[in-house]
């Protein structure tokens, strides 16, 4: 695996390592090993699937209060989508600042969200599906989110949200300060 560090602390996209031959390919989704070798949490807890039957599908912006906060790691294995995430993290040198990538099941690229991030990704094709490994187990009460056009994250989507929960669009506006995210 290729781990690139992205504009955020801490946040890095993750390129597969393949190996071709006359059958295809194979390639590690994942390794303990090498994400600690990265300084980054190597226990996951928890899998999840996301899919999304429509192009412009809005899902987040989501993270977990702490202590029940969630590294994670997310890939899209059919389709594609622009995934994006913000620091909300109080002593983070990139606080308040944001990054979206491309992730798409031709690419195969995953991306590693430390916890106190926001994450959230909008579908750019029909019939998306999206696989995250986290490090937490969800806590009902411990859910926060914000809205995908808050004027505090000023994310520029690269497309038309034309599906959205009205728990996603009805976040208030975020507010920044201790204790944190």
């Amino acid at each position: 695996m290729k781990f690139i560090p992205t504009d955020l602390a801490g946040a890095f996209v993750v390129e597969l390592e393949r190996h071709t031959d006359e059958r295809g390919f194979f390639a590690r989704t994942w390794c303990a090993n090498e994400l600690a070798e990265h300084g980054l949490t190597a226990r996951f807890v928890q899998g999840n699937v996301s899919y999304n039957h429509a192009a412009g599908t809005m899902r987040g912006m989501h993270w977990q209060a702490e202590p029940h906060g969630e590294d994670k790691l997310v890939r899209v294995t059919a389709g594609a989508v622009w995934d994006v995430l913000v620091d909300l993290r109080p002593d983070s040198p990139t606080r308040g600042e944001h990054v979206g990538l491309r992730l798409d099941a031709t690419n195969r690229t995953a991306v590693y969200i430390p916890k106190g991030m926001a994450h959230g990704f909008l579908t750019l094709e029909d019939a998306t599906e999206v696989v995250y490994e986290m490090s937490a187990f969800y806590v009902p009460e411990a859910a926060r989110g914000g809205r995908w056009d808050d004027p505090a994250f000023a994310i520029d989507w690269p497309a038309e949200v034309r599906v959205i929960s009205d728990r996603d669009a009805g976040y208030p506006d975020y507010q920044p300060g201790p204790p944190g995210p």
